[in-house]
């Protein structure tokens, strides 16, 4: 997080489980140092990817470990699981990090459960915890309904986390009912990979307007054409409060 703007950027590059070897996450090091480039404050990534030294060479880009996994050729992709621990972040240098809930899911019991207990360690080690609240699930019948998505904001920080990611919920007024109904940092998800920059842009821009943390984006990001542009003109929206439209001119279109 920006110390300054109390926001941040942040690049999750943990889709290599979920996914497998997604367009723009092949060479670890080369996505990295890109986002790196632009000015991002951090990145998600998996502990393997870590220790195996992708972190940004010669940058200070900060590292969030990611500990829930599953993958979309499993039975139920919504059962996140433990597969990290709070010390491992510790002895690979890691900033933060982060855990993803899927509340809804048949399996919210056990990854609430999951949530708590990690923040028990993180406050005990003084590890800022990312908590990733979703609401997936039988019942959901729509996962960008502002109600619904307070509620899964509010969970992560009863249970102890430092900063919620979550589904921006398509407006500013509905989004305002979000951060609002929680009391630590919310920052906007950047979600599935969206037809134009543009459209992106503006719900980042409009996220900030209604009083939410930044972004966290990860295939809007590693999968543009320009990485670090894109990110680029992200701090400028979400760090220098910039309309998307002024982001695109100052990084997209100078020559």
């Amino acid at each position: 997080m920006n110390r300054q703007t109390k926001r941040t950027v942040i690049i999750p590059m943990d889709h290599g489980v979920t996914m497998g070897p997604v367009r723009g996450l092949q060479k670890m090091s080369e996505a990295v140092e890109a986002v790196a480039r632009g000015g991002a404050n951090a990145v998600v990534e998996h502990k393997g990817v870590i220790a195996a030294g992708y972190r940004g060479y010669g940058s200070d880009i900060g590292l969030i470990m990611h500990m829930s996994a599953s993958t979309n050729l499993g039975p139920d992709p919504a059962d996140k699981v433990s597969v990290a621990e709070v010390d491992e972040a510790i002895k690979l240098g890691a900033d933060a990090v982060s855990v993803h809930i899927n509340i809804g899911s048949k399996t919210e019991p056990d990854q609430l459960a999951f949530l708590g207990s990690t923040a028990k360690i993180c406050r005990e080690w003084s590890m800022p915890l990312l908590a990733m609240m979703y609401p997936r699930g039988e019942k959901i019948k729509d996962e960008f309904d502002a109600k619904i998505v307070a509620h899964v904001a509010r969970v992560g920080a009863e249970l102890g986390a430092d900063m919620i990611k979550t589904n921006y919920t398509g407006s500013i007024e509905s989004f305002k009912e979000v951060v609002r109904g929680c009391s630590v940092p919310v920052v906007m998800a950047g979600g599935p990979k969206t037809e134009t920059e543009e459209e992106f842009f503006r719900m980042v821009e409009d996220s900030v307007k209604a009083g939410g943390a930044g972004v966290s984006a990860g295939r809007n990001v590693f999968q543009a054409e320009d990485p670090t542009k894109m990110v680029q003109v992200l701090c400028g929206i979400v760090h220098e409060q910039l309309s998307a439209k002024e982001a695109i001119q100052k990084y997209l279109k100078r020559t």
